[in-house]
């Protein structure tokens, strides 16, 4: 599977593009200022995006949603409990001094344990709320295999946690999303956050401070 990061000012937020190499379909993870950079991977790899997936709904994984809306005509997919963030991007922006257009509505609302499709490969939904209501893991693998991938947006960094203190945040819950929904995919998973460096399920449950009995 193809895989590529992004990251730039003034968020430094990690969006992805995943593809698949033979049928050339992919998904876009989180586009947000850096979606010029995802979308210039996907005219480069000549890919077909199937999919626009969110991990939730702030503004600094939204605010490239309507270029790549623009650029692909994909379906933006989001968790329903997390509307109401998403639908305050505009505010969210001006509180961090810069000006947004609205990003397009959500097409689609994910349920738990959604499947989508590109190519060979497939991605699970698992909701994991407490850094937002409607926040959730994207478990990525080829079709008809547990995915050994998370795509966890702000839940679980190395060596850290989301935070819980912006609105609609909760510390317990957030602990029991990580230890129930994602400690159980296996210390082996590689974990690929919102921020910062990619890690694994074992390393994060052996060291996370803030995992630890």
């Amino acid at each position: 599977m193809l895989l590529e990061v992004r990251a730039v000012p003034p968020f430094h937020k990690n969006g992805f593009v995943l593809g698949c190499r033979t049928s050339r379909e992919a998904v876009l993870i989180d586009p947000g200022h850096e979606v010029e950079a995802l979308l210039e991977v996907v005219r480069r790899e000549r890919l077909s995006v199937r999919h626009i997936l969110l991990t939730h709904g702030h503004v600094d994984h939204v605010a490239g949603v309507g270029p790549a809306k623009a650029a692909t005509g994909a379906p933006v997919h989001l968790h329903r409990a997390d509307l109401p963030i998403y639908e305050t991007a505009v505010q969210q922006a001006a509180l961090f001094g810069f000006r947004l257009d609205q990003p397009p509505p959500v097409d689609l609302f994910y349920e738990d344990a959604d499947r989508l499709a590109f190519g060979g490969h497939q991605v699970r939904v698992h909701h994991t709320p407490g850094h937002t209501p409607g926040g959730v893991c994207l478990q990525v693998g080829p079709s008809r295999e547990a995915g050994r991938q998370l795509f966890v947006g702000d839940t679980l960094f190395a060596g850290s946690i989301g935070r819980t203190d912006l609105p609609g945040g909760s510390y317990d819950t957030l602990i029991r999303s990580i230890k129930q929904v994602l400690f159980p995919l296996g210390d082996g998973a590689e974990v690929y956050p919102g921020h910062g460096p990619k890690t694994t399920i074992g390393d994060e449950r052996r060291t996370n401070p803030f995992l630890q009995p």
